[in-house]
């Protein structure tokens, strides 16, 4: 067993782990944050993107373990006070999920995208979805969301 301590959402965990427990199934089973989904188990589809110490990553990649002394925001950590942020309220607008399984992991890593500095152009929102895989929007509705809020 490991020890690790980590912040998630910008509360601090002391949590004792298997050295195989994926961060994932952390996140998911350890701290009830059912938002990270798990699709693939490879980091090829996306669905559970969180953002480690400010970057996107796959957490179906990661062990909890080697996350010690991280910082971890989930899609629930987007939100603060339960008010929906502009990237939430535009995938609303334009219809930008369907069935939802994705639209966790592709609203954290269109947070990490917006968060850099210039704003993505429709080009690299298009770029940054294609490590995003989704199965019922045909992706141009996630594109017209993020665009709106990066003003592209």
């Amino acid at each position: 067993m490991i020890d690790v301590s980590l912040t998630v959402n910008g509360q601090r965990y002391a949590e004792t782990v298997e050295p195989r427990l994926l961060l994932s199934d952390f996140l998911r089973g350890r701290l009830g944050l059912t938002g990270t989904h798990v699709g693939c188990e490879h980091g090829v589809c996306g669905a559970c993107t969180v953002r480690l110490d400010g970057v996107a990553v796959r957490s179906c990649l990661l062990l909890a373990a080697q996350v010690d002394g991280s910082e971890i925001v989930t899609v629930e950590g987007l939100a603060h006070d339960g008010a929906l942020t502009p990237l939430q309220e535009a995938f609303h607008r334009h219809h930008a999920l369907q069935c939802g399984f994705c639209t966790p992991g592709i609203l954290v890593a269109a947070s990490d995208l917006l968060s850099r500095d210039p704003p993505p152009t429709r080009e690299a929102i298009v770029d940054m979805l294609s490590g995003q895989l989704c199965r019922c929007t045909g992706y141009t509705p996630i594109v017209d969301a993020i665009a709106e809020v990066a003003g592209a």
